[in-house]
């Protein structure tokens, strides 16, 4: 599926389906996509190799990839939030620095 054109151009946020029901746009549908993938991911990384113990981090609470997974999703919704209320809509640092934050949080905590 293409994304809409909007006088020759690729318009990133129009509907993907004119008249729909909800506002499917591109970056919507990445966003569920991605959320998605990373449950799946997880899924598959925990079957082909089990947890076991949960571990204790810089935090001092026990955490599985599961609870890190969540704590890394819901720092980049903070992140981003944020990053919108303090800086603009521009959120590729965001998303830079949400990874970033996520990997600490998988490495350390």
């Amino acid at each position: 599926m293409s994304l809409p054109l909007k006088d020759g151009a690729r318009n990133w946020t129009a509907p993907l389906i004119p008249g729909g029901w909800m506002a499917w746009s591109f970056p919507t549908a990445m966003f569920f996509l991605t959320i998605f993938t990373l449950l799946a991911l997880m899924a598959v990384w925990e079957y082909a190799s089990p947890g076991g113990n949960p571990r204790v981090g810089v935090l001092r609470f026990e955490t599985t990839r599961g609870d890190r997974l969540f704590v890394s999703l819901l720092g980049a919704a903070f992140i981003h939030l944020a990053w919108l209320g303090l800086v603009g809509p521009n959120l590729w640092w965001a998303l830079a620095l949400s990874v970033v934050y996520a990997i600490g949080v998988f490495r350390y905590v």
